[in-house]
This record gives structure tokens, C-alpha cells and sequence, in this order.
């Protein structure tokens, strides 16, 4: 259920609070999940594209289960008979490898991987599908929000930036082979004092990393990696004199990842997002193509926000839009800054809906989703990061401030 916005009447703005956000690595169970369901979707574009096929008629909806040495992938597709269930099954498994499972209960080498993708729904591609006069539709009904604020570099809230950077400096390491006796899962969370409105210091940080070595203490864990906390919060967050640290507060966590909890695609939607700073529609993104509005109207929300922030029309945005199915048009689009305004915003909808074809079809073509670009996106927040040389988060584009400065 998504969250929506008080009445103004009844919003009180607050300069100085706690905010809390959390994040968890590509080891985490659910994070698992989404990394297979989105090389499945690179699989068929890549593919599909490697054939000389169409890509716009390309279909795919993929949910993963990972428990003890079991992976279960099912869903829909369209698309090319090349995809077999044997080569899904060898791309889930080197996907498992490249995250690091190599442990007695969850292995890239033995786990069992069932297949169980079957071809979509006629009466849902009778709805989606363009033809001749008739514009292609959107995958499903639904509310899809985008958000941006000021407070970080990346125009992302700085609770879930700086739980994001902690766990991607540890897996960085784990990789080289710096930190050999950290393992796959872990979690992040940081609570961020706001001071006027914007970011002051953390005070507090919680680390919960999976290790090998069975005799390793908390204190041990905390040895190895707060150094990269502090180098991930640098200048930029100071780090409070009381801060309250929780490292690793259970003790021993040897055994993790979808050994220890089962894993499903689709359950870390506030991770991926703006880490609770802003209201979500409720769709997961992971292991959907993009004619599904839940992962590309979605995308499209956080470029709006986020050019509109970048122009210096707001502080802080939230773009809202919503979609039937199999209907083409955005049912409404709308905009929250927050009284941090300094324009109509009236004005501001109009003027998103003209600057950006929000009609499916007309998202992928404009941030060109299209392509095998998902995978990299399944952990570390699908917001907040670097736009790729080859099209990958393209939605971090701030390329249309200059269409937008003129409403301020």
C-alpha cells in the first residue's frame, strides 16, 4: 500500500529529527533473488538482440526462491526459443559464483535450480501490445513515484546513500581478496541527525555482516570493518562523538544467505528505492522487462525528481504517476516539493508531461531500456548512482534541467 502525502493543513515541517535507512548486500537472500531474476531479463535481451529480433515484442517476468541449496525461478515470457531452461539455469548459477556463495548449505557449484518460466498470458499481451493505430499500453494498473532531494551529491536522501556505500566498500573488498574472512550477507542501517533541514552527523550505525571464521567476535568484526564505515561517511557525514555503534549485536553469523533465511525477488523494494524518505507505489522492479510501468514509470519518476531538483526549481521533490492497464496515457501525474517550491507546480506537471513521452513505449525509447542493463541493478539501490557509458541508469540523467529552468 503506497503511502501518501497529509493535507497541507495538517503537515508540520520539521528542521531537526532522526532518520533512519537500511541496506543489504548482493548476498542477502532477497538480493540474491533479484539478481538472478535480472540476469534472466538480460539473458532474453541480450539474446534477443544477438538474433537480429525484435526487442519492443520482447516479454519477461521472473520471480526467484532461494532457500538451503535450492533456487527456484518462475514466470512469464515472450521471446526467443534460444533461452532454454538449462541456459537460465547455468545464468542463475554463475550469478551465484560471481556474489560468492560457495558454502555447505547454498553453492554455486551444486545447488539444484528448477526452471519454471512458461510463455505470458494472451489476454494480458492483447492489452500491452501495440498494433497498427494502436499504442502499446502499459503492463498493469498502478502508482509508480520518483523522489529527489539536495542533501547528498547524488540528489538522494542521505540515510540510504550512506548505507549503500558501507556495504558496496565491504563487498568491494571481500571480492579483491583484502578481507577474506567476510562473506556474502550482510545489512547496513544509518541514522542520520537532520539539522535545519539537512544532513549533521550519523548517530548511529548498524553492521551486520556474514564472516567464515567461526571464532571471530563482534569485536573482531568491528576491527575489520569500521574503517570502511568511516570511509564511506568521510567529510561528507561526520560520524557523532556518542554515536551508538551495533556491530555485528548477535555475536556469530557464520552461517547466512539463503542458508539461513529464504530469499524472493521482490521483497527489498524500500532498499532499492529512497530508503523510506519517500512514498512508494508498492511494485517490486527486479525481474520485470520495462513494459511493466512498475519498473520503468517508476525510473522515469526519479529522472523527473531529479531534474527538476538538479534545475533548482525544489529542494526536494516526489513525482507521482499512475497508469491502467493496458492504457497508454498516464492517468495523472503530480508533484510534491514540500514547500521547498520555487515555482508554479502546477505549471511544473504540464510541463513533465511535455518535456517526456510518459506513455510506455515512449519511457523506454526516451531512457533507452531496451538493452541488458538490469542485473548491475539489483543491488546498492536502483537510484543514486552513476549513469553507464552503454545506457545503464540512464534515468540518473540530469539532461533536462534546461527545459525545466525557465518555470523558476
Amino acid at each position: 500500500m503506497a503511502v501518501g502525502f497529509p493535507d497541507e493543513e495538517f503537515r508540520v515541517a520539521r528542521s531537526e529529527y532522526l532518520f533512519t535507512s537500511e541496506s543489504v548486500s548482493e548476498g542477502h537472500p532477497d538480493k540474491v533473488c533479484d539478481r538472478i531474476s535480472d540476469e534472466v531479463v538480460d539473458l532474453y535481451y541480450r539474446t534477443t538482440i544477438a538474433q537480429g529480433l525484435d526487442v519492443w515484442s520482447l516479454r519477461c517476468a521472473a520471480e526467484t526462491l532461494a532457500t538451503t541449496n535450492k533456487v527456484v525461478i518462475a514466470g512469464e515470457f515472450r521471446g526467443t526459443d534460444a533461452v532454454t531452461k538449462d541456459l537460465i539455469a547455468h545464468h542463475a548459477r554463475m550469478a551465484i559464483k560471481d556474489i560468492g556463495y560457495d558454502q555447505a548449505g547454498f553453492s554455486w557449484r551444486d545447488a539444484d535450480i528448477e526452471v519454471l518460466l512458461h510463455g505470458q498470458s494472451e489476454h494480458i499481451a492483447q492489452g500491452v501490445d501495440g498494433s497498427g493505430n494502436k499504442e502499446e499500453g502499459a503492463g498493469d494498473q498502478g502508482i509508480m513515484f520518483g523522489y529527489a532531494t539536495n542533501e547528498t551529491p547524488e540528489l538522494m536522501p542521505a540515510p540510504i546513500q550512506f548505507s549503500h556505500k558501507i556495504l558496496k566498500l565491504l563487498a568491494d573488498a571481500r571480492h579483491s581478496g583484502k578481507e577474506t574472512t567476510l562473506a556474502p550477507d550482510a545489512k547496513s542501517q544509518v541514522t542520520v541527525r537532520y539539522e535545519n533541514g539537512k544532513p549533521k552527523e550519523a548517530v548511529s550505525i548498524v553492521l551486520s555482516t556474514q564472516h567464515t571464521d567461526e571464532k571471530q567476535t563482534s569485536d573482531d568484526i568491528r576491527r575489520i570493518v569500521e574503517p570502511y564505515i568511516r570511509q564511506a561517511l568521510g567529510d561528507t557525514l561526520p560520524i557523532a562523538k556518542n554515536c551508538v555503534w551495533h556491530i555485528n549485536p548477535t555475536g556469530k553469523f557464520v552461517i547466512g544467505g539463503p542458508d539461513g533465511d529464504c530469499g524472493l525477488t521482490g521483497r527489498k523494494i524500500i532498499v532499492d528505492t529512497y530508503g523510506g524518505a519517500a512514498p512508494h507505489g508498492g511494485g517490486a522492479f527486479s525481474g520485470k522487462d520495462p513494459t511493466k510501468v512498475d519498473r520503468s514509470a517508476a525510473y522515469a519518476a526519479r529522472y523527473l525528481a531529479k531534474n527538476v531538483v538538479a534545475a533548482g526549481l525544489a529542494d526536494r521533490c516526489v513525482i507521482q504517476l499512475s497508469y491502467a492497464i493496458g492504457v497508454p496515457e498516464p492517468l495523472s501525474i503530480y508533484a510534491n516539493c514540500d514547500g521547498t517550491e520555487k515555482c508554479d507546480l502546477a505549471r511544473l506537471e504540464k510541463r513533465l508531461g511535455e518535456v517526456m513521452d510518459l506513455r510506455p513505449r515512449g519511457i523506454r525509447t526516451h531512457l533507452g531500456l531496451n538493452k541488458p542493463i538490469y542485473a548491475r541493478t539489483s543491488a546498492y539501490g536502483h537510484f543514486g548512482r552513476e549513469p553507464d557509458a552503454d545506457g545503464g541508469f540512464s534515468w540518473e540523467k540530469t539532461d533536462l534541467v534546461a527545459s525545466l529552468r525557465d518555470l523558476a
